[in-house]
């Protein structure tokens, strides 16, 4: 039978490819009959691949009752509102509100069945309050609602993925558990002998380090352990001494302790400056004062106070909770541990698989090729959120990195619209 859906916050169009493959498996035919989205490279992504189809924009534009009829809705409402990796702001940020749109449509046009997709970080935001808030919106128009985190590394797709997926029906509750387990590494998606990138920080790298060496391997400031490699380890801000070398390493397991927290008389936060006094009762030397001085010069300190928790008033006039400099405290080192600090922050091991992929962070992903590292390309993107090889993706790299960056992992939306199908029809 012919399965009407439409496709809301449609990005590049992950969740549609999801549910008509599993209507591929079951033997129907997709027909999407509505698309919205607002982003422009991501509207050029689903023409390429849905040529002729009309394109909706602000869905909050669009009055319900508009929309042709339709048996499932299919909605990756935007996440930023709830995830870690933003300010968590839930319902008091404008794209947190998004949701009640969903609502609304399916108050209006009651549908079978629908799929929707966010975060984790829903699950617990606000306590809990948030996904309760949703969960009861939907359970008011009458649907039977389940949801569940999943990863995506069970789902035959190289990457550490946990997504919220939420269902429901008029019928029966559908489980979302108990599905097949199908593991696959990076190595079954990369490509060979692109090219190769040759940039002052890949030079040093691989001055420092053998190319075998580096699979698996993350350049940042703020951790230690035998995978992570140090700007100091490769010079990148200026040469070091193996004293400043030492007594770095030091400092970044020193500054995440929790006394110097109660000492300050702040909320403890991972990785604080400290004072030179402090830094003295675990590393008294005399040329304590020249070694700080030369590795602030140098970039590798930064001298600043401490934060502290505070609460202010978001653009929506809501009390939400912020990290601030205390001026009244004195200023201390700390490490320079920006997340996007380099150029290249992880080697991607192809015997292993990716670490949660997103737009912020994606263009600082690397992998051996050849005897070189280069970037991620766009086809190697698209196999680690399971797309098909023949799908559509002609944007700039910028572009595709962002895209790839909030969309959906395709197997999962497959299996879990599996199920979806088989309760409605």
């Amino acid at each position: 039978m012919d399965i009407r859906f439409i496709d809301l916050f449609a990005g590049i169009g992950g969740i549609r490819k999801g549910l008509e493959l599993a209507c591929a498996d079951a033997g129907h035919t997709p027909v999407c009959v509505f698309t919205s989205e607002i982003k422009p490279y991501a509207v050029s992504v689903l023409r390429q691949n849905h040529p002729g189809e009309e394109i909706h924009g602000d869905i909050t534009q669009i009055d319900g009752a508009a929309i042709p009829d339709f048996d499932i809705l299919c909605a990756g409402f935007p996440c930023q509102a709830f995830s870690a990796a933003g300010k968590r702001e839930g319902f008091a940020d404008t794209r947190g509100t998004l949701f009640f749109d969903v609502e609304r449509i399916l108050q209006t046009k009651r549908p079978r069945g629908f799929i929707l997709e966010n975060v984790e970080g829903l699950v617990g935001h606000d306590g809990g309050k948030t996904l309760r808030t949703i969960l009861s919106h939907l359970r008011a128009i009458g649907y039977n609602v389940s949801y569940a985190v999943l990863n995506s590394k069970y789902f035959g797709v190289p990457q550490e993925r946990k997504r919220i997926y939420i269902v429901g029906t008029f019928g029966n509750a559908i489980p979302l558990d108990g599905f097949p387990v199908e593991r696959r590494t990076l190595a079954g998606v990369l490509e060979q002998g692109l090219p190769t990138m040759d940039t002052a920080f890949t030079r040093l790298l691989l001055q420092r380090f053998d190319i075998a060496q580096l699979p698996g391997k993350s350049i940042k400031d703020k951790r230690g352990g035998k995978n992570n490699i140090h700007s100091w380890d490769i010079d990148v801000k200026g040469p070091t001494t193996v004293q400043e070398r030492d007594f770095l390493n030091i400092l970044l397991k020193e500054r995440r302790k929790r006394k110097w927290a109660d000492m300050y008389g702040i909320d403890w936060m991972d990785g604080m400056p400290l004072t030179k006094e402090m830094i003295a009762t675990f590393y008294d030397r005399r040329d304590l004062d020249t070694l700080l001085d030369s590795l602030t010069a140098k970039g590798y300190l930064v001298y600043e106070h401490p934060k502290k928790k505070v609460k202010v008033k978001n653009e929506a006039g809501q009390e939400v909770s912020r990290r601030q400099y205390d001026e009244n405290l004195p200023r201390g080192y700390n490490i320079v541990a920006g997340k996007l600090s380099f150029e290249i922050n992880k080697i991607l091991d192809p015997a292993s698989i990716a670490p949660t992929l997103v737009a912020t962070d994606m263009q600082r992903l690397a992998v051996v090729d050849g005897e070189g590292l280069r970037k991620l390309s766009l086809r190697e993107g698209l196999g680690m959120f399971g797309y098909p090889q023949d799908y559509r993706f002609d944007v700039s790299e910028a572009e595709g990195y962002d895209l790839l960056g909030n969309t959906v992992v395709v197997p999962v939306i497959q299996a879990v619209c599996g199920r979806l199908l088989d309760n409605i029809f």
